[in-house]
């Protein structure tokens, strides 16, 4: 294994499932061949052969093993057969229960889980699960966020909570360049996830102006205007673009079904109507209003300067880290 290795990989880097289908094949297999663990993103409907289909398309283009992130929120009893069945790698869950009956199954089809969670209390229920790692979503993150509490502070409880079982302990929010990887090192973490900056790489299928954005835009806001009929409960950290400046806000008792449509989109293989105030960000097929979608991010995207291949984003993080801490740290210890 190569510098901080977790669950058999080589790194400790994790790029985040994007969703709804913005990690695809590609993103994930250029991120398994460069050594760190790659998620595609499950469909947020029953498709268990398209969800096969992406697997064995992953397959394809690595030998290297990669996971499949399930939103437990949306209907996933299917597709999370087809997971086990394929015996991915890992398995990662987000918002919502999953009982150490079902991380069981996972273990004897030979899949690792990971449970992402933002608060103390849903790490309890991950560690009581007996799962593999947990990864701990601080307030900055982008995209859909669980909890309210942020990153430092979070972070160093579900450290002392798992304590010497073997659980790994993974960051998550904002964490985009290696300065933030041995940020979260020194807190306690095993390793980091990250979305906004695989968000910005070649091999992602987001849209062309959405990666644009990424880089020409610096600031976020914590918001749940955003596709209140698909998913209600679900607050977002989205980017501060013209529309949403000019439209950010909207009554408690409306959402994106009162508004007219603005694009279309392929989205898992199936044409979508986008509304606005609709909660599915562009990706690489979308046509319409563009810049009037939702664009996800966390608060560490005004440190993007750049699209890059996925490759090198991994490659980046671990000698920026490695510098940062030999510099920062055994420079100060050596000086006194």
């Amino acid at each position: 294994m190569g510098w901080r290795g977790i669950l058999g990989f080589d790194y400790g880097i994790v790029q985040a499932p994007l969703g709804p289908d913005i990690s695809g094949p590609e993103l994930v297999a250029a991120v398994a061949n460069a050594g760190a663990i790659g998620l595609l993103r499950a469909p947020d409907w029953e498709c268990p052969d398209y969800l096969r289909e992406l697997i064995r398309k992953t397959r394809s283009l690595t030998d290297k093993p990669f996971g499949v992130g399930l939103i437990l929120s949306f209907p996933h009893e299917e597709n999370l057969k087809a997971i086990l069945d394929e015996k991915v790698g890992l398995l990662q869950v987000y918002w919502g229960e999953f009982p150490k009956e079902r991380v069981d199954d996972a273990h004897r089809a030979g899949v690792k889980v990971l449970h992402q969670v933002g608060s103390i209390e849903q790490a309890k229920k991950a560690v009581d699960a007996c799962v593999d790692g947990i990864i701990v979503q601080g307030y900055e993150a982008g995209g859909h966020v669980i909890g309210q509490d942020g990153l430092i502070a979070l972070l160093p409880r579900v450290v002392d909570l798992v304590g010497d079982r073997d659980i790994v302990v993974i960051a998550a929010g904002s964490i985009v360049n290696g300065r933030g990887y041995a940020a979260a090192l020194a807190l306690g973490a095993h390793g980091v996830c990250l979305g906004t900056r695989f968000l910005a790489t070649e091999e992602s299928y987001a849209h062309p102006i959405y990666k644009r954005k990424l880089v020409e835009l610096d600031k976020t806001a914590y918001t749940n205007i955003f596709g209140r009929a698909r998913w209600p409960g679900a607050p977002q950290r989205v980017m501060r673009t013209s529309f949403f400046n000019e439209y950010g806000s909207l009554s408690d008792h409306d959402n994106e079904t009162n508004h007219p449509v603005i694009g279309h989109s392929t989205i898992n293989g199936m044409g979508k109507e986008v509304r606005r105030f609709a909660g599915t960000v562009p990706n690489a097929t979308t046509t319409g209003e563009i810049e009037s979608m939702p664009m996800y991010a966390g608060e560490g995207v005004g440190l993007i300067k750049e699209i890059l291949p996925a490759d090198q984003v991994v490659k980046n993080l671990v000698e920026e880290a490695k510098q940062v801490i030999q510099q920062r740290f055994h420079s100060s210890k050596n000086s006194k």
